[in-house]
């Protein structure tokens, strides 16, 4: 990850910052930005940082942690997300993923990918990560952390071209996550429009 990037997604300088250092927050941030507001996903890895009395995410601590403390660490108010048990649940499966398969090291997950097909690949065998987050996360780090192997826009499909603003990726400041934002409400209501249409 390029080191003089931060990231905006958070939109609290703390938060950003280690989102912006650390590959596994990265990760956890993304995979938490689901039912809730992407800020408090892409807080969740700060908080969790903190009530573990740590500076950074660390997959082995995590996916060692008993699950009960874990689960109640997420819960404790302000709750981590909308479901925290069941979020430290896929927190704690994902790190144990990492540790398993990279040794701990999320960042590796993308490092030496050679190709936007295979870090698309990888992302995707990742737990909690379906199809659209690996490709949301791909764009990420293509557009946001430099991490640009061959074919990546492409890989990212949707996210990837310049200049859109349709997810995470695209998040540069307060303006662009208002254009995000619009962009998902927009999708929301064709998608009941649809619906509706079917019914």
């Amino acid at each position: 990850m390029d080191k003089d990037i931060t990231l905006h997604l958070a939109q609290e300088p703390e938060a950003d910052a280690l989102l912006s250092r650390s590959p596994l927050a990265a990760l956890v941030g993304m995979l938490l930005d689901q039912q809730v507001p992407m800020e408090w996903a892409f807080s969740g890895p700060w908080t969790i940082a903190r009530r573990l009395g740590a500076d950074d995410l660390d997959a082995h601590a995590i996916a060692a942690y008993d699950p009960d403390a874990f689960a109640a660490l997420l819960s404790e108010k302000p709750a981590v997300h909308r479901y925290p048990g069941s979020m430290a649940k896929r927190v704690q499966q994902l790190c144990a993923y990492l540790v398993e398969h990279y040794d701990g090291d999320a960042g590796a997950v993308w490092a030496d990918a050679g190709t936007g097909a295979e870090l698309l690949r990888r992302l995707r065998e990742l737990p909690g990560f379906g199809e659209q987050k690996a490709q949301i996360f791909l764009a990420l780090l293509g557009k946001r952390l430099g991490v640009r192997p061959k074919g990546w826009r492409e890989a990212a499909g949707g996210y990837g071209p310049q200049g859109v603003y349709r997810s995470a990726a695209d998040i540069t400041g307060p303006e662009s996550l208002a254009k995000v934002r619009a962009h998902k409400q927009e999708m929301k209501a064709a998608a009941k429009a649809a619906k509706a249409e079917r019914a």
